[in-house]
């Protein structure tokens, strides 16, 4: 069954740069979390700095960029395994978020982001 012009034109605004754009977000929360731990470790005080609602605002566009980049990727190349690592990244995110802050938090996130950023690099690498 043809697919839809509107669609089409959807999918054809969404590029490879979306895959750059969210590696360097998984980058920059690799960054953030490294960095919260050693403050955290050096500071115990600090803890008033970093606001908790920014790992949810991770976590959301964790995800949208998920559903642009590897979705226009299935769309594009057909290979689902790159959308399906972004997919177990973004959900091992999302359970770390359960866990108490602090040390098996910042692991568990850690090893999230690394997956997702691996599911956007196997995208980007299909695409050409």
């Amino acid at each position: 069954m043809p697919v839809s012009l509107p669609l089409t034109r959807f999918w054809g605004g969404i590029d490879a740069r979306f895959d750059r754009i969210a590696m360097g977000v998984s980058g920059l929360c690799l960054v953030h979390c490294m960095a919260t731990t050693l403050l955290l470790t050096v500071l115990s005080s600090a803890g008033a700095l970093v606001h908790p609602a920014i790992h949810e605002v991770g976590l959301a566009l964790a995800i949208g960029f998920g559903v642009l980049a590897l979705g226009k990727g299935v769309y594009s190349h057909g290979y689902m395994m790159p959308a399906v690592v972004g997919a177990f990244g973004i959900g091992i995110m999302a359970g770390a978020l359960s866990l108490p802050h602090g040390g098996f938090e910042t692991f568990w996130t850690l090893v999230g982001v690394s997956i997702v950023a691996l599911g956007h690099d196997l995208n980007r690498r299909a695409t050409y």
